[in-house]
């Protein structure tokens, strides 16, 4: 059992937040392109949420992969009903069966740099050679003050001096919901050399989009913040050789996010 065992209803329910519904899965989406014909692995899939989306957007296979047992069957339990057609699993993925694999706030959660690359290094096996990875870590450029976020339905805290693998605090303040999650911050510069290590090329970090439909239901100016200093960050890489793509970021891995 693990902690997160419970919490797949308050997962769930995020999922509808405005900045995860018209804001991350937005992006999200529009990074992945056609899914048609695509095999997609989402990695820590809590509640199936994306596995859901993934498959409505025309993924040919969704697999979902957790190792909490309780978000896993709560997933299952949901696609008996809606028949989908999604998989889940708490086994290990299968190697080079994807064309893509999702990761959504899963790097957060190595608490060391082993457990970081290992973590890359699940995602990069399960992938066919050249097949892509899109996965959102903390943004190490978060903003500090616990209340900046709030609006969107939580806080983010320093639990100690900011640095790789250092302790955050995320508080669910979000209809009757109030829990806590602890997660891990890490640095570009780690990322980079974890996920080159994992065996990734071709790094990129893309900014966050809002949708016309987010912007025509809350205004530019509710969304002006998240962008400016987005608690989350996006980086999409690739199983394969390097390219010259790769080659612009600088020695120590540092490539500034564009958060327009």
């Amino acid at each position: 059992m693990t902690r997160f065992d419970g919490l797949a209803r308050v997962y769930e329910e995020m999922f509808e937040l405005p900045w995860r519904r018209y804001l991350e899965s937005h992006t999200v989406l529009g990074l992945l392109g056609d899914l048609t014909g695509k095999a997609v692995l989402d990695l820590g899939c809590g509640a199936g949420d994306y596995c859901r989306l993934l498959k409505r957007a025309g993924a040919a296979r969704v697999v979902g992969h957790d190792t909490s047992a309780g978000m896993i069957a709560h997933a299952a339990a949901r696609e008996a009903r809606e028949a989908l057609g999604v998989e889940y699993a708490v086994e290990p993925p299968p190697a080079n069966a994807f064309d893509i694999v999702l990761g959504v706030y899963v790097l957060p959660y190595a608490e060391d740099y082993r457990s970081l690359v290992r973590l890359c290094g699940v995602a990069c096996t399960a992938l066919r050679a050249g097949g892509r990875f899109v996965t959102l870590p903390v943004n190490p450029d978060y903003d500090h003050r616990p209340d900046y976020y709030a609006r969107y339905g939580f806080r983010l805290h320093d639990a100690e001096t900011r640095g790789d693998a250092s302790k955050v605090t995320l508080d669910l303040e979000f209809g009757a919901h109030r829990e806590t999650i602890t997660a891990r911050c890490w640095t570009r510069r780690t990322l980079h050399r974890a996920l080159t290590e994992a065996g990734f090329t071709d790094l990129a970090w893309p900014g966050f989009q809002v949708s016309p439909d987010g912007v025509r239901a809350h205004g530019a100016g509710f969304w002006s913040a998240y962008l400016r200093r987005p608690h989350a960050a996006i980086v999409t890489c690739r199983k394969g050789k390097p390219s010259r793509h790769d080659d612009a970021i600088d020695e120590d891995g540092d490539r500034a996010p564009d958060h327009r």
